[in-house]
């Protein structure tokens, strides 16, 4: 009989199965565990039913605990589904969550009855010394730095956190406990089959909005030029992949450490997407752009955020507007599509700076019409979210909602399936946004879409496109954004995608 430490690793749903990617997080952890134990997976984005097929899975074999990925937003919902009905069928089971919700929220999520354990940040090394804990005869887990936990009298403790790092597992991904890993390669305007990659991990930014900030505060690893390369070897030869969505949390860096990686993926010729800054690019030299055009580089999606000065240094960017500006240029010389992202409706000067970012945008495509614009409503994290080393540092002006009451979060898990939380936690809606200003954005969203139909588009013919951008030209122009009836009609007949909801 196996006796080694065994872990139900579950993904609650998060999106369609068309749209489903690798649940990355939950394979490094997978890699990790299976180092001294073993781990099964359940990706809910596939087992469409995920609080069936975990159950399911607990009844075929003997688990140890039952780890969850949980986000905020959408995800919420059925991390609470699994998590209540694992409690009900197997009550004495350790449930631990993490991932992004307990990293920021880790007392509303150590709250709910059905969460024994929160682990804060990296799981790869918390998670594997977490069940080595549970397995001997005290328990005792109050050394296990970056976990969060419950004591006999029911009081939340909070370990120190766990210092960053990045290992190397020596082999790719274990792909197969996802059962055929082919399935989550998708049609995308970057190729047929294209996959979703994490090379490095983290960033060295510290964006006080930022859940990755609060994350890994201000830390980032690159991978290891043969690790990248064994795991595009894979993926190209072995899975078919023709193309590469990297979800690094900022993908170009510093630019001496970049050149070696994008040399190996000049190498492997896949098309590929990212994340990036305006100033990383900026500062590349023509021969590392020579490398970057080698390695086939499509898209980088870009956080603008805005188009004021004052705003970009109390977020703490980094960045400035005419550096916006300046990478649309380059982007359209080097033949890279910017995927400029803007966050409107800020809690102070909130009309002034919405306006402010509309014209800012418009400016924009006149530089370079191909990029992409996503908007998003600003949604600051609570103080209280910000990594530890930030609390404190340039306190945010305290949060107030349109009728002038302070901003009050949620406490529990069930809160944050509320609508109102789930918009928050996906940047479409704020408590300070009037109804007025609300109908305003969705508008103007609506007109630019229409006017300029992203490229990632595959699913709308040409020919709709096309139709849609000449019926959005005249309010374009003559900036005519109220109420466009026309082209909410259009739009139930050619349903034109939205990345900012659906993604590559």
């Amino acid at each position: 009989m196996n006796t080694s430490p065994h872990t139900l690793l579950v993904n609650p749903t998060i999106t369609s199965r068309s749209s489903a990617r690798f649940p990355l997080s939950l394979l490094h952890l997978a890699a990790a565990l299976d180092r001294h134990g073993r781990s099964t997976v359940v990706d809910g984005n596939v087992d469409r039913d995920v609080v069936d097929a975990t159950l399911r899975a607990l009844d075929v074999d003997r688990f140890d605990a039952v780890g969850i990925s949980v986000m905020g937003g959408p995800q919420m919902a059925p991390a609470i589904a699994v998590s209540r009905a694992v409690r009900e069928r197997h009550p004495g089971l350790p449930i631990v969550w993490g991932g992004y919700f307990p990293t920021l929220y880790t007392d509303t999520a150590l709250g709910a009855s059905y969460v024994d354990y929160a682990i804060r940040g990296q799981g790869e090394e918390t998670l594997p010394e977490l069940l080595a804990a549970l397995a001997r005869p005290d328990r005792d887990v109050s050394r296990i730095a970056g976990l969060s936990w419950k004591d006999t009298d029911g009081h939340l403790v909070h370990n120190p956190n766990r210092r960053f790092t990045m290992d190397d597992p020596g082999v790719v991904l274990p792909y197969d406990k996802l059962g055929d890993p082919r399935r989550y390669l998708a049609r995308t305007f970057l190729g047929e089959r294209t996959v979703a990659h994490q090379a490095a991990i983290g960033c060295r930014f510290r964006c006080t909005f930022c859940g990755v900030a609060a994350m890994f505060g201000g830390t980032t690893r690159l991978p290891a030029v043969a690790r990248l390369d064994r795991d595009l070897t894979y993926l190209k030869h072995h899975l078919g992949a023709d193309s590469i969505q990297y979800v690094d949390h900022n993908f170009f860096d510093r630019e001496e450490e970049m050149i070696p990686l994008l040399e190996v993926m000049a190498r492997h010729e896949l098309p590929w997407w990212c994340y990036a800054r305006s100033d990383a690019l900026l500062k590349l030299q023509e021969s590392t752009w020579k490398q970057v055009r080698k390695s086939r580089l499509r898209m980088a999606y870009i956080g603008a955020e805005s188009p004021s000065g004052a705003m970009l240094k109390e977020i703490r960017k980094g960045t400035r507007p005419d550096q916006t500006l300046e990478v649309a240029e380059l982007c359209r010389r080097h033949g890279v599509i910017p995927e400029l992202s803007f966050m409107v409706a800020p809690p102070e000067n909130t009309e002034e700076e919405t306006a402010q970012t509309f014209e800012f945008i418009r400016e924009l495509k006149k530089i370079n019409p191909a990029a992409e614009i996503i908007v998003y409503v600003y949604t600051p994290l609570p103080e209280t979210s910000r990594h530890e080393k930030d609390r404190g540092k340039r306190p945010s002006t305290p949060l107030r909602d349109r009728h002038g009451q302070p901003v009050v979060f949620p406490t529990t898990p069930e809160a944050w399936t509320e609508k109102r939380w789930v918009d928050y936690a996906c940047h479409a809606d704020a408590p300070w946004v009037s109804d007025d200003l609300r109908r305003r954005i969705r508008d103007f969203v609506t007109v630019l879409r229409c006017r300029y139909p992203t490229v990632q588009d595959m699913r709308s013919p040409a020919w709709a496109k096309r139709g849609l951008s000449a019926m959005a030209s005249w309010r374009y122009r003559r900036r005519r954004y109220d109420t466009p009836w026309e082209l909410n009609l259009a739009n139930r007949l050619v349903r034109l995608r939205l990345p900012q909801a659906s993604g590559l």
